[in-house]
């Protein structure tokens, strides 16, 4: 396993004029759902743009230099629903940059808060990406698993997904699940279940840890760096009232065409990543752990 590489994410909160950059957007065809209306800038609003292609899909782009990066929130909170968004990442020498995708509440107080964490940290040229992923629940995290992505994520753009419900955290790339965080409070286990949270993205320097410890930092002869975000969907949990929906978290998945859950847990899948692109799970690092004892999740049934 590799050695584990500690999350210390601050985002700066950079104040940003929203109204002012979205009256500077390009117009799209009304017809098309559009990001910046789902999305808005939360701070280094000047490293923020929309473009739109010639599909009509529009995209958002991110940049970090020397005097800052970048990051967007949405616009609507959820308690439980499924996110998906498309990325592309930094290309060429991303060392010392890391993307987000992270599901966060609006500002509470340090020990209510919950997180969900998808982070893409960068690496010299050739070398591949390490996604970095974490839960917080009520201000406490280390609950971190790493994986080398089998791709390149710089070329093309790939979907990355987080199921939020009552029973399950569930993180997928392309479809395929990575990771499952199992609703174990019953046996003390933490578990986020009581605020709303909003899909949150960023791109900002970590050369302090990112890269191999922060052995390898930024360069900044690259830059600018830029991540591309597009295709931002949100499936709301559906009421369990609701008739002919099935209620989030259920174990009888609805029809493809259907809305929350419709995308359904391929165990194989899940053992298959986990068995050859797993870098560091915290449920194995008995070294760690060697005087508390591993976090209750590690052993819950």
């Amino acid at each position: 396993m590799a050695a584990w590489l500690p999350s210390s994410r601050v985002h700066p909160m950079v104040p940003a004029a929203a109204a002012l950059l979205l009256t500077a957007m390009a117009a799209a065809p009304a017809a098309v759902a559009l990001l910046h209306d789902d999305v808005e800038p939360m701070w280094g609003a000047d490293h923020i743009s929309f473009h739109t292609g010639p599909d009509g899909v529009e995209t958002l782009a991110l940049r970090l230099d020397k005097d800052h990066g970048s990051g967007f929130r949405s616009r609507r909170a959820y308690r439980f629903a499924r996110y998906d968004i498309d990325l592309k990442l930094v290309a060429n020498d991303s060392a010392g940059t890391v993307t987000t995708v992270y599901l966060t509440p609006d500002l509470v107080p340090p020990e209510d808060h919950d997180e969900i964490d998808l982070e893409f940290l960068g690496n010299v040229s050739g070398e591949p990406y390490t996604l970095h992923t974490n839960i917080f629940v009520n201000g406490v995290g280390n609950r971190e698993q790493q994986f080398r992505l089998w791709f390149d994520p710089s070329e093309d753009f790939h979907t990355y997904s987080v199921d939020w419900n009552p029973k399950r955290i569930t993180m997928f790339i392309d479809g395929t699940p990575i990771r499952v965080y199992k609703n174990e409070s019953s046996s003390g286990v933490p578990f986020p279940t009581l605020r709303h949270l909003r899909l949150d993205g960023s791109l900002w320097n970590a050369d302090d840890w990112a890269t191999q410890g922060g052995r390898v930092k930024t360069n900044w002869t690259q830059a600018p760096f830029h991540a591309y975000y597009r295709n931002f969907r949100v499936t709301p949990c559906a009421p369990a009232s609701s008739p002919g929906v099935a209620s989030c978290g259920d174990d009888e998945r609805p029809p493809a065409s259907a809305g929350f859950g419709k995308q359904g847990l391929d165990a194989a899948a899940l053992r298959r990543v986990r068995a050859e692109h797993l870098l560091y799970d915290y449920c194995e690092d008995q070294n760690r752990f060697k005087d508390e004892g591993l976090p209750k999740e590690c052993t819950a049934n």
